[in-house]
């Protein structure tokens, strides 16, 4: 754009470039004006890998600019050589995304970032050109679809951007921040170490086509040698979802610089040279055994807070979902884990290496991974089902504590114990949680004694580890059950120095999946961050020489990494890995196959009017509300993030949704996205129509049980009766009746809200239950080895067996459970999990 001309500055006395810009600015004044403000921003970037703007005026009515003088190539001159290097591609990476940094923290974006729009001079140093003018650029696109499509406005629905490095948003006309620079710059690593462009089809409307729906080829495809950790990054900066991307420059340089470390790839000349001179120089100077010690230290110190992944390997690759809520254990040899869906999991193991999978011959009801035996002789296993208990979530609170003999062997039960977790100490006791109190055990199940109870300001004790030598434990306590405050908090074995080393910052930011780092100096677990569950390491702050300091961030997705164990060698963690993707599908009877449903989307949830002609569902993952007509037309979304929705649920008149939230809010929202209406009490869940849609009944969490309460649409009195104690998940299944599930003894009962009594309808293991559109059955899932798809017809209760799940992979929401909806046919709805959830083994430094 415009024309450049070397120069030279008398009065400075130093070589200047001078760009003189098109005519058409300087006869729009509104224009000429911003342009001019664009340029004061950008010439106020003072930042080694940005260019240097140094004058801005108009000449005889033409406008230019003043600049630094660089002499080199740029980036695109580079490219047509063919890929670069791979040290110098990440040189060139970091680079960048430091200049991108600088430019985003002044809140510049660049918008139309690509290989013309970065030079790299002839000693090395990358500089990012032509921040702020983009906006003003109004060219159409060439049929190669290289040329920009932009135009002056910032406004939503204006296309802009570079076709071919485009973000998804802006080939939508969205609305765009700094995030569409780390696309472009992902595109632009991509051609780097490929020699070919991410995203390039024979026209501009393809390309933008693909960029919309389209994965790039597999880096490693195209370019084997091309380090794994480079390729996550750059599938990272790909992802079409912004909020799934690197979140800052400087993140993304951060993790350039890891990868770098780990290739050896260098630094801009001069800098690692100068740092390393003057490092010795002032050990040479200072001298002396001190100031070794204070080095040594220091250093110490420093690698102690900051320990990074710089490899991940695969260990599995079955195909098989396994629960990101589950623990993992291992010997060192093999690698214990579940697979499985809720309410029918069992145990597998792999070796420490990787290779095929084998199921454990468990003769338990969905046994699940507790711990494994100091010795590695036994497993520690949880089992449903087997006790009721008493309270909040009996079902799964109190659960039945067994040892397994490893390699095979009959389960034995450890006395009367019942938790809600459990593992072993490095003793051979066992150490269990239970509601708000720690105990320790006898290896079987002997003399119990409490360890520790956190009080009643907190809800309750979740999850809980050992330290690899016995010495203290880390467990994770609530202090509601809407994951608004969650303590990570670390005690010694012997029930002194109790404090807090880490919690969360919001209800949408959790806690889960806590342990410890082999050598005991870090206290690891997960955060998710909207639909991304990314691992932490923290130091315990104990003592001095444990060092107390900050969080530090292990991974930064793409994959969801949970339930993070030690390698026996201390050099790995375990963990495992999810890539969530859905597809809906219903079960077709005459062909006795799943089909999809709404094209297949990615949705979960769905529930329809009661004449079947709309539909409302949530996105899978990320769980944003949608509704639509039965046929996929009319998509409207309702809600956005970071409002993450669950069980939606369609008024009988297809008019309104109601639905609850993660943070355990209820609303009401037209279907045409207006007057959001919040109402209920927290933590409240699942609120189901009256087929009048006159009523909603919901579940409200306590913290002694579950209770379902009816709300009054038309007034806005919620209404509660001491008979509904004890119950949760109620659907109507007629004008005055509805179902729900009894937490006491684990059955589904009928209420008559004019009689005001329970009455008995279903028993056995039930996973998932939903009502047809027309209140005539009730469909629902058993668990077990071969779960069921079954319905029951009210009237008479008459039940038939739909068909076996076992062959379909059914998809598992963020809190680790499957659902089911109903279609207008009355066939049963799922989500088929399409995604992968697999083992894998990080590598640490």
């Amino acid at each position: 754009m415009g024309e450049v001309y070397r120069a030279r500055d008398p009065v400075l006395k130093r070589e200047v470039a001078i760009k003189v810009l098109p005519p058409f600015l300087s006869h729009d004044s509104d224009r000429l004006s911003r342009f001019h403000k664009e340029a004061e921003a950008a010439a106020a970037l003072n930042d080694p890998n940005i260019l240097a703007i140094h004058q801005f005026g108009i000449f005889n009515g033409a406008p230019y600019l003043v600049s630094e003088l660089l002499e080199g190539s740029t980036l695109r001159q580079l490219l047509e050589r063919g890929a670069l290097p791979v040290r110098k591609a990440i040189d060139f990476g970091v680079q960048i995304a430091h200049g991108l940094a600088a430019a985003h923290d002044e809140g510049i974006v660049h918008r139309d970032l690509k290989p013309e729009n970065l030079f790299v001079t002839k000693h090395g140093h990358v500089k990012i050109l032509d921040f702020g003018l983009a906006k003003l650029m109004h060219r159409e696109p060439d049929l190669e679809g290289t040329s920009p499509t932009l135009t002056h406005s910032t406004e939503p629905g204006v296309v802009m951007g570079t076709v071919g490095y485009m973000a998804p948003e802006q080939v939508l006309g969205k609305a765009a921040d700094h995030r569409v620079d780390i696309f472009a710059f992902g595109a632009i690593l991509y051609e780097m170490v490929a020699a070919k462009r991410a995203f390039q089809r024979p026209s501009s409307p393809e390309t933008m086509t693909a960029i919309l729906n389209d994965d790039t080829p597999d880096i490693s495809q195209i370019a084997p040698n091309v380090p794994p950790g480079l390729q996550r990054v750059v599938h990272r900066c790909l992802e079409k979802n912004p909020e799934q991307r690197f979140q800052s420059a400087s993140d993304l340089a951060f993790a350039l610089e890891a990868i770098s470390d780990l290739t050896g790839a260098s630094t801009p000349i001069g800098q690692s040279s100068a740092a390393s001179s003057k490092r010795w120089a002032w050990i040479v100077v200072a001298g002396g055994a001190l100031a070794a010690i204070v080095l040594a230290l220091y250093t110490w110190r420093r690698s102690a807070a900051s320990p990074t992944v710089h490899a991940i390997t695969q260990l599995t690759n079955d195909a098989v979902p396994k629960s990101a809520y589950l623990k993992l254990a291992t010997d060192g040899t093999r690698v214990y884990f579940n697979e499985g869906e809720f309410g029918s999991t069992r145990v597998s193991e792999v070796a420490a290496g990787g290779g095929p999978t084998a199921a454990l011959p468990i003769s338990l009801p969905s046994p699940q991974v507790a711990g494994l035996s100091p010795n590695g002789s036994s497993l520690l296993v949880t089992a449903e089902g087997l006790d009721k208990g008493e309270g909040r979530d009996a079902a799964i609170a109190h659960q039945s504590l067994w040892t397994v003999p490893l390699p095979a062997g009959e389960p034995r039960r450890l006395g009367d114990i019942s938790a809600a977790e459990a593992t072993y100490l490095q003793n051979g006791r066992i150490l269990f949680a239970k509601g708000l109190d720690l105990y320790t055990a006898d290896a079987d199940g002997s003399n119990s004694h409490k360890l520790l109870g956190v009080g009643a300001d907190f809800a309750e004790i979740t999850e809980i580890a050992a330290s690899p030598d016995g010495s203290r434990i880390v467990f994770l306590a609530q202090k509601n059950r809407e994951w608004t405050d969650m303590q990570l908090m670390v005690i010694a074995t012997n029930g002194t120095g109790l404090h807090t080393v880490a919690r969360n910052r919001t209800a949408t930011e959790p806690i889960c999946c806590v342990n410890w780092s082999r050598d005991g100096r870090f206290v690891v677990y997960a955060i998710r961050n909207q639909t991304i569950w990314n691992l932490w390491a923290c130091p315990d702050g104990s003592s001095f020489l444990r060092h107390s300091g900050s969080p530090v961030q292990l991974t930064a997705g793409p994959l969801s990494y949970t339930q993070p164990i030690p390698s026996r060698d201390g050099n790995q963690i375990l963990a495992i890995g999810t890539q969530y993707r859905g597809e809906l599908v219903r079960y077709d009877a005459q062909s006795k196959q799943f089909v999809p449903i709404l094209s297949g989307i990615s949705a979960w949830g769905p529930t329809f009017s009661a004449n079947g002609s709309w539909v409302t569902y949530t996105s899978f993952p990320d769980q944003t509300l949608w509704r639509s007509r039965a046929d996929g037309s009319e998509r409207k979304q309702l809600t956005f993030p970071p409002m993450m929705v669950s069980f939606p649920f369609i008024s009988p008149d297809g008019k309104r949704v109601a639905f609850g939230t993660r943070e355990g809010d209820l609303y009401l929202i037209n279907t045409d996205g207006s007057q959001l209406q919040k109402f209920g009490g927290r933590v409240s869940l699942a609120p189901n129509w009256s087929p009048d849609g006159t009523q909603l009944v919901f579940t409200l969490v306590t913290a002694e049980s579950r209770e379902l309460r009816l709300f009054n649409v038309q007034t806005g009195e919620i209404s509660a009766s001491p008979q509904l104690a004890g119950f949760g998940g109620g659907q109507w299944v007629g004008a005055n009746e509805f179902v729900a599930f009894s937490t006491k003894d684990l059955t589904m009962k009928i209420y008559n809200l004019k009689t005001q009594a329970w009455s008995d309808l279903l028993s056995g293991t039930i996973v998932n239950w939903a009502h047809s559109p027309d209140w005539k059955y009730l469909y629902y899932t058993t668990g077990g080895s071969d779960p069921q798809a079954m319905r029951i017809r009210l009237s008479d209760h008459k039940i038939e067996t739909i068909t076996s799940l076992k062959g379909i992979r059914r998809a598992l929401d963020p809190s680790g459970k499957t659902q089911m909806g109903v279609a207008p046919d009355g066939s049963p709805v799922f989500t088929r999990d399409i995604g992968t959830q697999e083992v894998y083994s990080l590598t640490m430094k």
